[in-house]
């Protein structure tokens, strides 16, 4: 396994996911780090050799191994490899697009990042153009470096999208397309291997490809840490909710595994009326499945959007006499007008707390005292080299295993620091 030799792996950032990019990058460097440094202790105590004359001939061995004639840095040390990719990316007047590598990638296991939701703006022609983009924008300029990285002879390419483009768009209806399978099969016919994504909204959309992998990832450990870090988690009166029926699987992973009861709310809509905004949802009637009064009550959700049927949820369970209502949500997309509305549903004491990932990139969210923002992105760096070095991923994947570790851990520090009752005389 070589961690040093920069012909393996490459990062390459769209502009629109280049922040998100740069955080795997630097996680993905220290994970690096720390397996030379583990395999560097084990060989030395296997092979009873100093841990200097083992990164010799671990470093020997990579040299051997790469394409590179040597791969440059100390023979004695520890020769960290540049995993970034550098592009140019060019916005020209009439709206086209361009991707231009800058670096040789030839038979490179390659990674393009692009966060479609991205809405800050992006910096176009080496810093000379900043211009904020809509989702078809990010789209195309994703299909445009697709192309480019093909063109440079990339051995294996895979696609790092956070939020998975027209996701809500996977069931037909009517007349009408199935838009997040086509352009899932447009990233296949391009030639991609495999998209890392974030708790996708339909697991459906996995069906229309022929060979390519969709690795889902979940959000869930590092949402129940930020969310140990606002409310006591082994406490009775905390319990888990879910704000729809679409959401019982996600909220029931979560009860079981924090060992809280589950409840659910009950929306009848009217589908006769598409949903503009938080204050004009095509929600009609509430009903409650379990009790909340005097509660903590946590419900997550995988995407907030215009924020309507939350919004409509946390003033329904304030009516219903909970005392705190914290949301979390792995991509908060924030559409519309939504952060404004947050923002007055929050003075109204509507809810306390809401819990998002770094996958979407928000500026103005950051500065909201509301809003909690988990960092995800060393499970994807570690998603990344385990893929690199086909390890196992059913681990990271299925996640039970290490959040209830998490939560023992929780409740025996919790229980630790109450004082202990004096025994009766």
């Amino acid at each position: 396994m070589n961690y040093s030799d920069p012909n393996k792996l490459g990062l390459l950032a769209c502009p629109g996911g280049a922040r998100f990019a740069e955080r795997v990058i630097r996680r993905l460097s220290t994970i690096n780090r720390h397996k030379f440094d583990r395999k560097v202790q084990v060989m030395a105590e296997r092979y009873q050799i100093s841990k200097e004359q083992a990164v010799r001939q671990i470093n020997f061995a990579n040299d051997v191994a790469s394409n590179l004639l040597y791969i440059p840095g100390h023979i004695s040390e520890y020769r960290a490899p540049r995993l970034k990719i550098n592009a140019r990316h060019t916005w020209f007047p009439n709206g086209e697009i361009k991707t231009e590598i800058q670096d040789s990638i030839r038979g490179k296991d390659v990674y393009i990042f692009q966060d479609v939701e991205n809405r800050q703006p992006c910096i176009f022609n080496d810093g000379q153009l900043e211009r904020c983009m809509t989702v078809n924008d990010h789209v195309f300029n994703l299909l445009v470096t697709i192309d480019a990285v093909i063109q440079a002879g990339a051995g294996r390419i895979t696609l790092v999208i956070p939020a998975y483009p027209y996701s809500r768009q996977h069931k037909k209806k009517g007349r009408e397309g199935l838009t997040a399978a086509r352009l899932g099969q447009i990233f296949e016919y391009y030639g991609v291997n495999r998209i890392i994504t974030l708790d996708i909204h339909s697991r459906e959309i996995e069906n229309c490809f022929n060979k390519l992998r969709l690795e889902n990832l979940h959000a869930s450990y590092q949402i129940i840490e930020k969310l140990g870090t606002i409310v006591d988690i082994s406490d009775d009166n905390l319990v888990v909710l879910s704000p729809d029926t679409g959401a019982v699987d996600r909220n029931k992973f979560y009860a079981s595994t924090m060992q809280k009861s589950l409840a659910l709310l009950y929306k009848e809509r009217d589908y006769s009326k598409v949903t503009k905004d938080a204050n004009d949802s095509n929600i009609t009637e509430i009903k409650l499945l379990g009790k909340v009064r005097g509660k903590t009550v946590f419900m997550a959700d995988d995407m907030l959007g215009t924020g309507g049927t939350l919004l409509k949820a946390m003033r329904y369970l304030k009516e219903e006499g909970a005392i705190k209502v914290i949301c979390a949500v792995s991509l908060p997309l924030f559409s519309a007008t939504s952060i404004d509305d947050f923002d007055k549903a929050y003075k109204e004491g509507l809810f306390y707390r809401i819990i998002g990932t770094n996958a979407i990139h928000h500026n103005e969210l950051l500065k909201k005292e509301w809003y909690i923002e988990a960092d995800v992105s060393t499970l994807f760096a570690q998603i990344i080299s385990l893929l690199h070095h086909n390890r196992s991923l059913s681990p990271m994947l299925d996640n039970r295993d290490i959040i209830a570790k998490k939560v023992k851990k929780v409740i025996a520090a919790t229980s630790a620091q109450q004082p202990s009752l004096p025994l009766d005389t």
